[in-house]
């Protein structure tokens, strides 16, 4: 699973963990228009894809402490 955070015009966030094949099948739908689907821990979400401006993924998702 990895955290991925989709930013969206306006300014808003939304932070998921979702698994490889649901990022993978994002990432290859942006760019296109309409609702995509995602499974993810929580459920299901549905994201605007002509809305999104960004997208960070967070791989390393067990770091524990602080670090730089």
């Amino acid at each position: 699973m990895s955290k991925v955070s989709i930013g969206f015009e306006g300014g808003q966030v939304l932070s998921i963990r979702i698994d490889a094949d649901a990022e993978k099948a994002l990432r290859k739908a942006l760019g296109s228009t309409g609702w995509h689907e995602l499974k993810t821990d929580d459920g299901e979400v549905r994201v605007d894809l002509a809305r999104i401006v960004y997208i960070q993924t967070d791989g390393d998702s067990s770091r524990v402490g602080f670090g730089v």
